[in-house]
Formats: structure tokens, C-alpha cells, sequence
């Protein structure tokens, strides 16, 4: 159910690989990591994610998601929409970070990981990282996004709100006023979809 207010989630995007989120095909998605960010995000609130101080960007704007949707991992896997966000190593570095690949194995009861960026480089299985990833059993999914990566704008607060959350977790206590505010930022800017390149896709 929608909330009449949304609100504005904030985070800093420490490894931007176009994995998490995963802004192609026309879907910006968030299919692994951020626990808290997947589980409380409602339709209709604003996910934002902003540049590492260990990679001189705190102030830098990497994606601004409306969230459009939400289902779970196993109908991440099953749709059709998002087949072509399955991962492939040996494709292109767009295929390679791909975010869907996650399945319910009915025979051993267990999520089943495709090798993937978040697998181990030998393909096997992470149970680490399989226990992060499906410990919120939610994607989140949006069609009105902007995707900059390592060449988006600044934006330090509004209104004396700082956006950056700086350090781990989630930021998310804004006033309405100035997430209206932020949202009309946003839109001011012009851009929509996927805008710029992964900021670490230059160290590969």
C-alpha cells in the first residue's frame, strides 16, 4: 500500500559496479545488499544513493530511484521482464553484473546462487554473501530513475539536511518538505534512465 507521504532513503555507494543498484534494460533495481534499505522502502518513496569519501565523491548524487514496484527474490527470478538481468561473466561488463541470480531449489531447500559477482571467482557458491542478500526477501524495482554512476551531480543538503549519510546504514529521517524538495531537484535536471558509467567499472 502506498504512502500518502513518501519518503526519502539514503545511502552511500561504496563499490558502483551497475550491480547494486542494477540500472539497465530500463529497470533501475535493487536485488542485493542493503537489507534495510529493500525491507523498508514502501511504492512510492525515493532511494538514493550518494558517492564514497574514500573515492573523493561525498557529495555526488550515483542514483535517485521512485520505487514502482517491489516482489521477492524467487518472482525477481521468474519474470520475464527480468531475464536479462541474469548474470553472465563471460558477456559484456553490462551481462556481468547482472543482480538476478537468485532461485528457491525445492529439492535442497536452499537459495541457489548463479555465478556471479557475488559468487567466489571459481564459481563457487557465497554463503556470505547468499546469507545478505536473501535475509530481506525483496527487490525493489523502478521505471522512473536516474542512473549517473561516477559522473553525477553534487547535492550536499537542502535546507540544512545533509543528504550523504556518510558511514553505514541508511538515512531516511527527512522532513517532506525537503524530500519535495529533493524530488523537484531532481526533475529539474532533465535526466532520466541510465545517464553515466559505473564509477568502478574503470578500475577493470
Amino acid at each position: 500500500m502506498m504512502r500518502m507521504l513518501p519518503k526519502l532513503h539514503t545511502y552511500v555507494v561504496r563499490r558502483d559496479f551497475g550491480f547494486a543498484p542494477n540500472p539497465f534494460y530500463g529497470f533501475c533495481t535493487l536485488a542485493t545488499c542493503k537489507p534495510r534499505v529493500r525491507k523498508s522502502a514502501a511504492i512510492g518513496d525515493w532511494v538514493v544513493g550518494t558517492g564514497s569519501v574514500t573515492k573523493w565523491r561525498p557529495g555526488q548524487i550515483v542514483y535517485a530511484m521512485r520505487v514502482s514496484e517491489a516482489m521477492t527474490l524467487q518472482e525477481y527470478w521468474s519474470d520475464p521482464r527480468f531475464r536479462v538481468k541474469r548474470p553472465n561473466l563471460r558477456a559484456s561488463l553490462k551481462k556481468a553484473f547482472g543482480d538476478n541470480m537468485y532461485y528457491w531449489n525445492s529439492d535442497t531447500e536452499q537459495w541457489h546462487q548463479m555465478d556471479s559477482h557475488h559468487s567466489h571467482e571459481d564459481g563457487r557458491q557465497n554463503g556470505a554473501n547468499i546469507h545478505r542478500d536473501t535475509s530481506v526477501n525483496r527487490v525493489l524495482i523502478s521505471e522512473d530513475f536516474v542512473y549517473w554512476g561516477g559522473d553525477g551531480p553534487e547535492l550536499l543538503e537542502i535546507e540544512g539536511y545533509r543528504i550523504s549519510k556518510g558511514g553505514v546504514g541508511e538515512k531516511a529521517n527527512f522532513p517532506y518538505e525537503v524530500v519535495q524538495e529533493f524530488v523537484d531537484w531532481v526533475r529539474s535536471l532533465g535526466e532520466s534512465g541510465y545517464c553515466g558509467t559505473p564509477l568502478d567499472w574503470k578500475r577493470l
